[in-house]
């Protein structure tokens, strides 16, 4: 009985696993099925920020994928769809956010970074540079006395 009682668990536990969402949209033709996961594909779930929608299993990845599909039915553009998104979420919700006043740190940060860096190295380098030309870590000619006079004692072993 004990074994009924586990079996009956388990099944009823891996029963709400398998129930995850999947979303069955019928579309007219193959290239709005492509226009479709082109654009759940491009755009990133708000939630997951790092899922596109078409691959999060949020509520609201779903939320959105059920507005991609009724505004292609619409006969709206990927770019009115898009735009839509943007309205609502942000530039955020793309993955390639356009180049604008708001994003262009976003697209050219990174390389202004770098090429910072690689100013700060040339001038650290040419400093130590030039602090190691020949001439001004010469000693003068007391210190080579001394130094001579060092060198010339030998050391007593006791």
């Amino acid at each position: 009985m004990r074994r009924w009682l586990a079996a009956v668990l388990l099944g009823m536990s891996l029963a709400s696993v398998a129930k995850a969402a999947i979303d069955t949209y019928q579309f007219r033709d193959e290239a709005e099925r492509q226009r479709y996961q082109a654009l759940t594909k491009e755009l990133r779930c708000p939630k997951c920020q790092n899922q596109d929608i078409a691959d999060s299993n949020a509520p609201i990845a779903a939320d959105l994928r059920r507005e991609i599909f009724r505004m292609l039915g619409e006969g709206k553009s990927n770019q009115q769809i898009v735009d839509f998104m943007v309205d609502r979420y942000g530039d955020f919700v793309r993955y390639k956010p356009a180049l604008s006043g708001r994003t262009w740190l976003l697209w050219f940060g990174p390389g202004l970074l770098l090429a910072g860096g690689f100013v700060v190295l040339a001038l650290i380098v040419r400093r130590r540079r030039g602090s190691a030309t020949p001439g001004t870590d010469a000693l003068s000619a007391e210190e080579r006395e001394r130094l001579a006079k060092l060198l010339e004692k030998e050391p007593t072993h006791d």
